[in-house]
């Protein structure tokens, strides 16, 4: 990417009592160069400000150009907030991997659904996977200069046929030499596999995870853990794309054989390293491992010990309940139904307050194609389907995990204005458990 290309960055927001708001920026402003460097990304943002004398070429919202110069502490944040972390052009996929979410989409949506992200930068930032095939010598260089590490790797199989089977890329077969550049360098990656059955699986599943473990040693293992992860299907899938689903039979021998291997890693390495998605017990239906197994969440992203973590968060806050509410209150609590069953302790909970009544509705992805759903994936048209025409009390919860990060919008493209004017209800997203429990001690 030469200079040449690279795009001022747009600020989107300042800070309040911040030094870029005591300076006069604003939103709308576009930062073009610091101490005479033009950043590619947030990356480059963070490193150039980490220095106590800035020399900041900006262009007003009119195009104007100033040079600002700031004094500061070392680290010391600006307070800028910009409208992407890349200040030139996503480092896209040219993998053609069968179970990729992206082509089980159907036509017609926001062109944003359709990016295929393979960019090593929004994997350090935000822990967003990618497969390293994508990579240019400049980039493997800036890795090691700029010591980005962690990343994220989507692996899937180590064994060179298998991986170019799944990613259907000749480049895919050199993940062990990238592997042992990575430990050559004192750097990490948290390592993903999607199982597909009948591709990835079976000994093919042994072969990678013991792969994996010959890199986890020494005091910065390279890596760190890994997360295995049930592929996910949906009804607009390629009718040629060789893949199966996960049936509960499956998840039963996925758990077992994962479970034998957890056990040697447990002795070998001192930590579990591998582990299993939450949604391998819910499709067999099996208990949750407990707390303790996840030992620090390292594939939380993953969706691995989320539940675990969300029932731990909301025993505790649980505690801040008012034992009775000062008027009755009726919600509409819309989960996927695969938490279904994890979730009833905290609608029991939830119902002891006095006047307060919680109706969970699990549902399953009728958009999808799906019998059992992550909450994620329920879109706005799921959640119309089925609560159309109940009466759904005072108030429709649905969590923030449905939609998009910055704009109230499902993965079907409906907005909640637009459900709430369906179903004639009220609507709340919610985050965390603090904002849930939060919801039942004030007035809404």
């Amino acid at each position: 990417m030469s200079i040449s290309t690279l795009r001022p960055a747009l600020i989107t927001a300042v800070l309040p009592d911040s030094i870029a708001a005591e300076v006069g920026f604003e939103a709308g402003d576009r930062l073009v160069a610091i101490n005479g460097q033009r950043p590619r990304d947030l990356i480059d943002y963070r490193f150039l400000c980490a220095d106590e004398v800035l020399e900041l070429e900006v262009l007003d919202a009119s195009g104007k150009t100033h040079h600002v110069e700031i004094e500061k502490d070392y680290d010391e944040d600006l307070g800028l907030e910009f409208e992407s972390a890349l200040f030139d052009n996503l480092i896209q996929c040219n993998n053609h991997c069968p179970f990729c979410f992206i082509d089980q989409q159907p036509p017609g949506k926001r062109d944003t659904l359709y990016l295929k992200d393979d960019d090593y930068r929004l994997s350090f930032l935000y822990g967003s996977y990618l497969t390293l095939t994508n990579l240019t010598q400049r980039e493997w260089e800036r890795i090691e200069q700029m010591h980005l590490s962690p990343l994220f790797v989507s692996v899937h199989a180590t064994e060179p046929e298998v991986r170019m089977r799944l990613l259907k890329n000749p480049r895919a077969g050199q993940l062990l030499e990238q592997l042992a550049w990575f430990q050559e360098r004192n750097l990490q990656i948290h390592a993903q596999v999607v199982l597909c059955p009948g591709i990835n699986d079976g000994e093919h599943l042994t072969h990678t995870l013991l792969d994996l473990a010959h890199f986890h040693q020494g005091d910065i293992p390279a890596v760190a853990s890994v997360a295995i992860v049930p592929v996910g299907l949906t009804r607009f899938r390629p009718s040629d794309d060789e893949l199966t689903p996960v049936t509960s039979d499956k998840a039963r021998e996925v758990i077992a054989q994962v479970q034998e291997l957890q056990a040697k890693f447990r002795q070998q390495l001192g930590s579990t390293f591998a582990w299993l998605a939450d949604e391998w017990f819910l499709i067999a239906g099996q208990e949750l491992p407990p707390e303790f197994h996840y030992e620090d969440y390292p594939q939380i992203g993953n969706g691995v010990g989320s539940i675990r973590q969300f029932l731990k968060a909301f025993q505790k806050a649980a505690k801040k309940l008012p034992k009775k509410l000062p008027a009755p209150r009726r919600y509409t609590w819309v989960v996927g139904n695969a938490v279904e069953q994890a979730f009833q302790p905290i609608v029991k909970r939830l119902n002891q307050v006095a006047g307060l009544q919680v109706q969970m509705v699990a549902i399953a992805s009728q958009y999808w194609g799906q019998e059992i759903s992550v909450t994620g994936l329920i879109t706005g048209q799921d959640i119309l389907q089925a609560l159309q025409g109940q009466d759904l009390g005072d108030v429709v919860l649905i969590p923030s995990v449905m939609l998009k990060h910055d704009d109230p919008r499902f993965l079907d493209d409906m907005t909640v204005e637009e459900l709430s004017s369906h179903l004639k209800a009220k609507i709340l997203s919610v985050g965390d458990v603090e904002e849930l429990v939060e919801i039942f001690r004030v007035k809404n």
